[in-house]
């Protein structure tokens, strides 16, 4: 039986994953699992750790903490290189123990968060999925839950500066502080080698699963192993009508605003000329992004 290699972040959810993760990894070893662990200290460690276990030739990995967390392993595992061009046994697995403040990715598979991993590690079940691929001016980035620029990233860096300690609850508290500023972003790009947008939106999204934020249904019709990006592209907006919109996302129906138009592609080829805020899985960053593309398969989830 491979050996799983379990990425310990103990810091996160305040705290809370460190409490809980003894008790939660003695289960998968008491249901006969093997499991290895390294704790994260920093910032980086958990792509540091995986990065290292990969090239070592480690394939059995759990992410145990938050979103941060698994956005870190994931970073690790890919790094710089172009993973299509991997021999099937190389491709990495990965489970999850969503023991911090939670993981979006999970909720599109169950709702019953750190038990439904646990189960889902226990009975051994993988499944494909795609991972996106961001190459921006200084480099890559590889994820497979949301990409987010204009005014959904905006309320992510509120949210995290200021509101982090209200966990999801705080997403809604940034986007009602966020409305005041309201203002359109214009983000040239294309799709598929489409025609050029330069329209103006309150915000774009490109997803490879359904949830973000917890409870947020972003891109109802999202499938993470489906070889297609979601984008959900948001017309501008009056401040009525976003705080109207708004709550609909918790359901999915957001998407029938007129100002809302969703479509599916392989690539988003993007024209922006500077460095602006982008919310991946979570993770506020600042990119200049250049090129989105979806990579068909080259990860399992044990989910």
């Amino acid at each position: 039986m491979a050996t799983h290699l379990a990425i310990v972040n103990p810091a996160a959810g305040g705290g809370a994953s460190g409490k809980r993760a003894p008790q939660a990894l003695q289960r998968l070893r008491d249901a006969g699992l093997q499991i290895e662990v390294q704790e994260t200290r920093a910032a980086g460690d958990g792509a540091k750790i995986a990065r290292a276990a990969y090239q070592a030739g480690q394939r059995d990995f759990i992410a145990v903490g938050g979103d941060g967390t698994s956005f870190e392993v994931l970073a690790g595992l890919f790094g710089d290189e172009d993973p299509r061009g991997r021999a099937p046994e190389d491709r990495p697995r990965l489970g999850f123990l969503p023991l911090g403040t939670g993981n979006s990715f999970l909720r599109d598979f169950s709702d019953r968060g750190a038990e439904y991993a646990i189960e889902s590690l226990i009975a051994g079940r993988a499944r494909d999925c795609d991972v996106i691929r961001l190459t921006h001016a200084g480099g890559v980035v590889h994820f497979i839950n949301i990409f987010s620029i204009g005014f959904v990233a905006d309320v992510g860096a509120l949210r995290n500066n200021r509101f982090a300690s209200f966990g999801e609850l705080g997403y809604v508290i940034g986007v009602i502080v966020q409305t005041a500023g309201l203002h359109s972003y214009v983000f040239p790009m294309r799709v598929d080698d489409g025609p050029e947008d330069r329209g103006e939106m309150t915000f774009l999204s490109v997803n490879n699963s359904r949830f973000t934020g917890g409870k947020m249904m972003m891109a109802p019709s999202a499938d993470t192993g489906d070889g297609l990006l979601d984008i959900i592209r948001v017309g501008a907006l009056s401040r009525l009508s976003l705080l109207q919109t708004f709550p609909k996302i918790f359901k999915g129906t957001h998407i029938h605003n007129p100002a809302v138009t969703t479509a599916q592609a392989r690539v988003i080829d993007f024209d922006i000329d500077r460095p602006i805020a982008c919310m991946i899985d979570g993770e506020m960053l600042d990119l200049q992004p250049r090129r989105l593309e979806v990579l068909p398969g080259v990860l399992q989830v044990r989910a």
